[in-house]
């Protein structure tokens, strides 16, 4: 998959490309990233990037044209009809189910913004998608650009040494994630909940299924809005409901 990032802060990426899932991705060269700083496409001295908003107002905004010069550059370098998506609080939430939707693409072209905003003119004319990873401002798109990138690589085939580490994910059926343990067997008083130490597949996987409903159901019951349960997970609802219930 190619990559390629328009951003005033390339190297806040350095970390990122070099380290982790996403760093072994690109060392394997199952990914390929690019970055493209408007700086880069501006046409005076200064390098000008950003002017005053008419109308007045606090902040500055992003030009149209060194942002539309990078696109450009990218285009030339990116797959045939590789999308140009914008990070922004504006956009639609980005979801595991984007996740599984892009996972396939050959190409993501991704425009972090940065100051007030973005003329509305370059959004019009090459902004394809727009994603927001919240509902909250945060200083620039970089931030959010990267957790696209990481969710994305994870599902990329030989990223992970173990690929069922992304079939198994949470958010991939809707619900959360089961809880986890690993040694000591005993910590204080808690123990290991003895399903995981029974040594029977069947009962580990039930366990689990169990406490993933139990996490959903309690912490983000709308997740659960959009499945079909299967008989046991309706089985295991019922009981889930039936603890919670008083004596």
């Amino acid at each position: 998959m190619w990559l390629g990032v328009i951003t005033l802060f390339p190297d806040m990426f350095d970390a990122v490309t070099r380290e982790g899932v996403f760093g072994r991705a690109v060392a394997s060269e199952i990914l390929s990233i690019e970055f493209f700083n408007p700086r880069d496409y501006t046409t005076d001295r200064h390098r000008t990037v950003d002017d005053r908003p008419y109308g007045g107002g606090a902040g500055m905004v992003m030009k149209v044209e060194p942002l539309q010069r990078a696109v450009i550059a990218a285009k030339e370098r990116a797959p045939a009809a590789t999308p140009v998506v914008l990070m922004s609080p504006q956009g639609h939430t980005f979801s595991q189910t984007k996740v599984s939707a892009y996972r396939d693409s050959a190409g993501l072209i991704l425009v972090c913004g940065r100051y007030e905003g973005i003329d509305e003119r370059f959004i019009n004319h090459w902004v394809d998608i727009e994603w927001s990873v919240g509902d909250y401002v945060l200083s620039g798109g970089e931030l959010p650009a990267m957790v696209v990138m990481d969710a994305i690589a994870r599902h990329l085939p030989g990223t992970l040494g173990n690929q069922m580490s992304a079939i198994d994910e949470s958010y991939l059926d809707a619900t959360l994630d089961y809880p986890h343990y690993t040694r000591p067997e005993t910590m204080a008083s808690e123990k290991i909940p003895p399903q995981l130490l029974s040594g029977d597949h069947g009962q580990v996987a039930k366990y689990r299924r169990r406490e993933a409903l139990k996490r959903t159901l309690n912490r983000r019951p709308e997740l659960l809005t959009t499945m079909t349960f299967g008989d046991q997970d309706r089985e295991l609802l019922l009981e889930i409901f039936a603890d919670r219930q008083p004596d």
